[in-house]
């Protein structure tokens, strides 16, 4: 089976940051992503995910995103069950991140000065390798584009 989710949205608040007891970062966050089509009346029908993202991910999206902000996530779709403070029975429905991309540039953002990076394990194609303070592990090659394997 395929349990696959591909959402972009605009934060609805700053995310959350927590550890676990054994010191794993888990963040949360919600996105507001409008649907493709708009109702006869001409408003865009707007629908609301809550996302959790763990260790590296978590950290990235505390560091990097900010209410207002647009991103793309893959994930897994993910219903839990559990219970109210009143014994009630609940499900909720979330989507565990895998990899999270910023959906805008800084410039389109909310203003935040964040820098224009991927997470940690994503490529970025621009200058700027070492946007988490660590040597990148991709280095620019002296060669001209004749020399690429077709």
């Amino acid at each position: 089976m395929l349990n696959s989710v591909n959402i972009m949205g605009r934060l609805i608040r700053d995310p959350e940051l927590r550890q676990t007891q054994s010191g794993i970062a888990v963040a949360s966050f919600s996105l507001a992503v409008e649907r493709d089509f708009k109702p006869q009346d001409g408003e865009r029908e707007v629908d609301f995910f809550d996302f959790i993202a763990w260790r590296s991910t978590a950290e990235f999206v505390k560091k990097y995103l900010s209410k207002g902000r647009m991103a793309v996530v893959d994930g897994k779709l993910q219903s839990r069950k559990w219970q109210d403070k009143n014994g009630n029975n609940r499900v909720s429905v979330e989507v565990v991140a895998d990899s999270v991309y910023f959906g805008d540039s800084k410039k389109d953002g909310d203003g935040s000065g964040a820098p224009q990076a991927q997470s940690p394990g994503q490529y970025s194609s621009g200058t700027n390798n070492s946007a988490f303070g660590a040597e990148s592990e991709f280095t620019d090659l002296d060669m001209d584009d004749s020399e690429l394997p077709l």
